[in-house]
């Protein structure tokens, strides 16, 4: 079922208020419009895992347990790294918000959400 206008903008509201109470959270959380895929990333992650492949296949063709061990942490890695996401968020980015108390936020939001039950009654 979709959100109402009022459901959307309220959640809007919410996205913008966390991200500017806790940037640092909300970019893990991916709710940060700054965040993309990195080209970067990609092709560092891709020839990391192919360079772990190479060296999980030498370590079968020799018989070598730890070059293979190796070449799989490689390969995972490469993995890892070429889906991460990086952010756009400049470190002078949410400066000076650490001097606000998070109560306020907490407020806000249950001001609001009292104040959603209070119009469906």
């Amino acid at each position: 079922m979709p959100l109402s206008e009022h459901e959307q903008k309220l959640l809007e509201q919410l996205e913008k208020q966390l991200n500017e109470d806790d940037p640092k959270f909300a970019s893990s959380m991916g709710s940060v419009s700054g965040r993309s895929w990195s080209t970067r990333h990609l092709v560092i992650g891709v020839l990391a895992t192919l360079a772990g492949v190479l060296l999980l296949l030498t370590g079968v063709w020799t018989q070598i347990i730890l070059v293979g061990v190796v070449g799989f942490v490689v390969m995972g890695a490469g993995v890892y790294y070429a889906t991460m996401r990086s952010t756009g968020v400049g470190k002078g980015r949410g400066a000076g918000k650490q001097g606000k108390p998070r109560s306020s936020f907490m407020s806000n939001l249950e001001q609001r959400w009292d104040e959603r039950h209070r119009g469906e009654s």
